[in-house]
């Protein structure tokens, strides 16, 4: 069964409900361009079901939709959660799950990107280009540390080194902000990708083309701990990046 993240985290940076909705139009305009018959026709969360209101990837419209399912005091500290799904014809469920506009010093900021299915496998072209949806995400949400990988390599490098769910790690792809591109050795088996912000996506699968095997992302892990490029950011957070 088919389940690929694209995900990454950041640490506190204080965003309200206009910027976080143009940020979200923007990702969905994008990954429209990327593919559209994957990622159209985005409903609201809830059971996941055709009969959820379908949301408009526009900023007003997101912008109503983040205000009405976030309510309460202190989202200036606790920021704003939002989630959104598709599932199209001959295409996976895909969901898209953002926090952000969180200033607390004990929680993170995140956007994921989760493809499911029990019909298409890891074969399907979009699954190829999961890390150019990273790199996307990462430019999008400013993002300090991001991974693509399935099930079986996530737990393989949680395994490894006892990592919680937000600890950086490198999957089939990593993406590192610039102080952590700073550190990263060179020569993995890998493309290096430069993004906007001076950060780095390292994507073991070569552009789509490859499958990494489990022993070649430990190998990958261990080279990128060692230079420090994995490092945890400093709690309480101090900072949205390393």
């Amino acid at each position: 069964m088919l389940y690929v993240a694209a995900n990454g985290s950041w640490g506190p940076r204080a965003e309200f409900v206009p910027g976080i909705a143009e940020r979200l139009s923007g990702t969905l305009c994008a990954l429209a361009e990327i593919d559209g018959s994957t990622f159209h026709r985005w409903h609201e969360a809830g059971n996941g079901r055709p009969s959820d209101p379908v949301v408009e990837p526009s900023v007003p419209a997101l912008a109503e939709y983040i205000e009405r399912k976030n309510t309460g005091p202190d989202l200036d500290v606790m920021g704003y959660t939002t989630s959104l799904w598709a599932r199209n014809p001959g295409a996976a469920y895909v969901s898209i799950a953002i926090h952000a506009g969180s200033t607390s010093r004990y929680a993170v900021n995140s956007v994921s990107l989760v493809f499911r299915s029990r019909e298409i496998d890891e074969t399907a072209e979009v699954i190829g280009r999961a890390p150019q949806i990273l790199r996307l995400l990462a430019q999008d949400w400013e993002i300090d540390a991001g991974q693509v990988y399935n099930k079986d390599q996530y737990r393989a490098v949680a395994e490894r080194w006892d990592l919680a769910n937000s600890a950086p790690r490198c999957g089939r792809a990593v993406f590192l902000s610039a102080g952590r591109a700073a550190l990263a050795p060179e020569g993995l088996p890998a493309m290096y990708a430069r993004t906007a912000h001076g950060g780095l996506v390292i994507d073991l699968t070569l552009g789509g083309t490859a499958s990494p095997a489990i022993e070649t992302i430990l190998e990958a892990n261990v080279r990128l701990r060692a230079a420090g490029a994995l490092e945890q950011l400093p709690t309480p957070f101090d900072r949205a990046t390393f």
